[in-house]
């Protein structure tokens, strides 16, 4: 294992540390002072793993990774990135290809004010290949950073480039898993008063009713232009999970429930019950990008006690 230090601070300082996993892939760890960490790696640009100081797992995986996962099919679980496109639809793959495509570490990101002080983080680049721009023919570049802060908050930042000639529209989501006790015992909170597009109901668009949103059955929703802060409750672990968010007007979420679990082929049958996705999102309205221009959205999650 290789560790570059990750900022020019003493010996006392995050670090970054460089892996492999089964398949000869690059993953990086991400640690800060007090011991929390996050893993990154280069397929598809995703979060693996974001754990507190005391090494608790925040995101969840499928027990079914070890045994199931080879590119160029993402990992269930952690936070795949969903570009150009969110869902299904045209000649692209469901959620697009970036969670497929292999990243590459950015050797020369534009500077972003402020966000590097005292985290360890790291930049990656994905630029389409000849068979990306077959099925979707814009020329982009898409820069990543993830940073995991001192407090142990994970951030998550992208730009995403025009570098083509003439305008091109895409949709977006930060698909993240959250790890919750039971998702019987959670609520989210944030959602009241919103539009929502039920995608179990032909996208028919409805408004959230109540105070806050409970679980009994499957839910596939897109809430439209909420509020830049969302909360998941679990009464059971008595922590609470805050998604801020910035130029992600929209938020997803999705629980499989039993039956659709069951045909999921890289999720264990009741897995259900332990996953939450809850994911900041441009998803309503695509977003559009004349040459030149550049797209940034933001995503920075954190975790705190609840009673």
């Amino acid at each position: 294992m290789e560790t570059v230090h990750s900022s020019a601070e003493s010996d006392n300082r995050p670090t970054v540390e460089v892996t492999k996993d089964k398949n000869g892939i690059d993953q990086f760890v991400l640690r800060n002072l007090r011991g929390s960490s996050a893993t990154v790696s280069l397929h598809g640009g995703q979060v693996l793993s974001w754990k507190t100081e005391r090494g608790e797992e925040l995101l969840f995986s499928s027990s079914k990774v070890n045994a199931i996962f080879s590119p160029p099919k993402p990992v269930r679980g952690g936070i795949p990135i969903c570009f150009p496109q969110f869902g299904a639809r045209g000649s692209l793959e469901q959620h697009g290809f970036a969670r497929n495509k292999l990243w590459v570490i950015d050797q020369n990101p534009p500077p972003l004010p402020g966000d590097s002080n005292g985290k360890a983080c790291i930049d990656l680049l994905l630029k389409p290949s000849e068979d990306d721009m077959k099925l979707w023919p814009h020329s982009f570049e898409f820069r990543l950073r993830v940073s995991l802060a001192a407090d142990g908050h994970l951030i998550m930042i992208s730009r995403i480039r025009n570098v083509n000639s003439k305008p091109f529209s895409f949709s977006f989501a930060y698909h993240t898993y959250f790890s919750i006790s039971d998702i019987s015992e959670v609520r989210v909170e944030g959602l009241e008063t919103l539009d929502y597009l039920d995608n179990l109901c032909q996208k028919e668009r409805f408004t959230e009713q109540g105070d806050a949103l409970t679980f009994e059955s499957e839910v596939d929703r897109v809430y439209l232009d909420s509020c830049d802060v969302v909360a998941v409750l679990d009464h059971e672990r008595k922590r609470t999970f805050m998604i801020r968010k910035e130029g992600l007007p929209d938020v997803v979420v999705w629980n499989p429930w039993e039956k659709k679990s069951k045909s999921v082929v890289d999720l264990g049958d009741e897995e259900y019950k332990h996953m939450l996705c809850v994911d900041g999102a441009a998803v309503g309205k695509p977003i559009t990008l004349k040459p030149g221009e550049e797209w940034r959205g933001r995503l920075e999650l954190s975790v705190v006690p609840s009673t």
